[in-house]
């Protein structure tokens, strides 16, 4: 998901969000240990983009944006 289609949603959308893609992270952590994995890249995309998240949050609750 790209930043700027982050940015036009609100801090309430950003927390569901964040709540969905960290629970996808969970579910593709658990498919990994039990070998159900193929693509493994999207455990790194996915971290990414709570990290995506989490800075955006961090912003708007300051009020830098």
């Amino acid at each position: 998901m790209k930043t700027s289609e982050l940015r036009e949603k609100s801090v309430e959308e950003l927390a569901a969000l964040l709540d969905e893609k960290q629970l996808d992270a969970f579910r593709l952590r658990m498919a990994k240990a039990t070998g159900q994995l193929g693509n493994t890249h999207e455990i790194k995309a996915n971290r990414r983009t709570i990290a995506k998240i989490l800075t955006l949050l961090n912003e708007k609750q300051r009020g830098d944006a």
